[in-house]
C-alpha cells in the first residue's frame, strides 16, 4: 500500500502552522519587550495613572465644552499630574535652598568649636553621665581633624554626589517618557478602551474581560487608599508638627502626605522632626510626637488603608495587605499597585474554582 502525503491544507499540517505562528508571536513580543525594556517602568506608570484618571476623562468627556476633543483633554490630565509632582518638589528645593546657608553656617561652626552637650542629656532618668561623655568625647571638641569631616572632603563625597545625580536624572528622564505615554494613552481614550477590551473578549471570553476590569478597579481603589490615608496622615502630623513648635510645619506636613502615601515611609519624617525636637530641648514634645505619629502610622496602613482598598475591590484584610507588601518588595514601588491586582486575579480565579 502507498502512503500518500497528506494535503496541503490538512488539519494536521493547519494545526502544526497555528503551533508555529504563535511561537513566532511569542518570541517576536519577548524580544520587542527586551528591547523596550528601558522604557518598560515608564509605560507601568502611564497605565497605572490612566486607569486612576478613566473616571475624571469620562467625566470631562461629558461637558460640552471637551465633547469629542481628546488631545485637550489628554493635555489637560497629562498637566495636572505634571504639576502634582512638579510642584511640591519646587516648594521643598526652595525652602531646602532657603535654609542652606543656615545649614552651612552651623556645619562651620561644629568644625571650628565642636557641638556643644545638649541641655536636655543632663535630664534624662537613665544614661545621662554615658551619653555626656561619649558626647563630650566625640562631638564637643572641633570637628575640622574628626574621621567624619574628613570623609565629607573625601572621594566617597564624590562618589555620592555622581551617584545621586545620576539617579535624578534617570528618574527624571523616566518620569518624562511617562507623560509622554500618558498623554498618548489619553489621546487615544475610550478607542483605545474598547480595543483592549475586544482584545480581552476575544482571548479570554467573557471571563477575562471582567477579570480585567477587576484588576483596574484594584488599581484603582489601591491609589485611592494610597492617596487619601497619606493626606490624612499629612494633616493630622501637620497639626502635630505646629503643637509642638516644629518649624515649618505645613511644608513638612506635605512632606509627611507625600511619604505616607508609600507603607512605612511616613515615619522618616516625624521622626526626624522629633528628633530635632530632641536636639533643641523640647525632649516632651518629640515623645508627645513620635508616640502619635506612631499611633495615627498603624491605625493607618493596619487598618484605614486595607478596609479602603478591600471594599473597593471585595478583598479581605489580609490578602490587601499582603498585596501592598508583597508587590512593593517584588516589583518595587510600581508593585504597590500591582500587588493588590494580582490578589483580585487570585481572588476570582479561587471564587470561580471553588463554585
Amino acid at each position: 500500500m502507498i502512503h500518500r502525503p497528506p494535503a496541503p491544507n490538512s488539519a494536521n499540517e493547519q494545526k502544526n502552522q497555528r503551533i508555529a505562528s504563535a511561537a513566532l508571536f511569542a518570541a517576536l513580543v519577548l524580544l520587542a519587550l527586551w528591547v523596550v525594556r528601558e522604557f518598560l517602568p515608564a509605560v507601568a506608570w502611564a497605565c497605572v495613572i490612566a486607569i486612576v484618571l478613566w473616571p475624571a476623562y469620562q467625566a470631562i468627556e461629558r461637558h460640552r465644552w471637551f465633547k469629542c476633543r481628546t488631545t485637550w483633554i489628554a493635555t489637560l490630565l497629562t498637566v495636572a499630574i505634571a504639576l502634582l509632582v512638579v510642584l511640591p518638589i519646587t516648594v521643598t528645593a526652595i525652602q531646602a535652598g532657603g535654609e542652606a546657608h543656615e545649614l552651612y553656617l552651623w556645619v562651620r561652626s561644629a568644625q571650628e568649636n565642636g557641638v556643644p552637650v545638649p541641655d536636655f542629656v543632663a535630664q534624662l532618668p537613665v544614661g545621662s553621665h554615658t551619653l555626656s561623655a561619649w558626647w563630650q568625647t566625640n562631638l564637643a571638641p572641633p570637628l575640622k581633624a574628626s574621621p567624619a569631616m574628613k570623609g565629607l572632603h573625601s572621594d566617597a563625597l564624590v562618589t555620592f554626589g555622581r551617584h545621586f545625580g545620576a539617579r535624578a536624572l534617570h528618574a527624571s528622564v523616566t518620569f518624562g517618557f511617562m507623560l509622554v505615554t500618558l498623554f498618548v494613552i489619553l489621546q487615544a481614550g475610550p478607542r483605545l478602551s474598547g480595543t483592549v477590551m475586544r482584545g480581552a473578549r476575544r482571548a479570554f471570553g467573557a471571563d477575562g474581560a471582567q477579570l480585567l476590569q477587576r484588576m483596574a478597579s484594584a488599581v484603582r481603589a489601591t491609589v485611592t487608599g494610597l492617596v487619601v490615608v497619606g493626606l490624612g496622615e499629612g494633616v493630622l502630623l501637620g497639626i502635630g508638627y505646629m503643637l509642638t513648635g516644629v518649624p515649618h510645619a505645613a511644608l513638612l506636613g506635605t512632606v509627611t502626605a507625600i511619604a505616607a502615601m508609600l507603607p512605612f515611609c511616613a515615619p522618616v519624617v516625624f521622626c526626624g522632626a522629633a528628633l530635632w525636637l530632641v536636639v533643641q530641648g523640647s525632649v516632651i514634645g518629640a515623645v508627645a510626637l513620635a508616640v502619635v505619629g506612631f499611633v495615627v502610622v498603624f491605625v493607618a496602613e493596619h487598618f484605614v488603608r486595607p478596609v479602603l482598598i478591600g471594599n473597593s475591590t471585595r478583598l479581605p484584610f489580609l490578602l490587601v495587605l499582603f498585596g501592598i507588601l508583597g508587590g512593593a518588595a517584588t516589583f518595587g514601588l510600581i508593585g504597590i499597585f500591582i500587588g493588590p491586582a494580582l490578589m483580585t486575579v487570585l481572588m476570582v480565579l479561587w471564587v470561580n474554582w471553588a463554585e
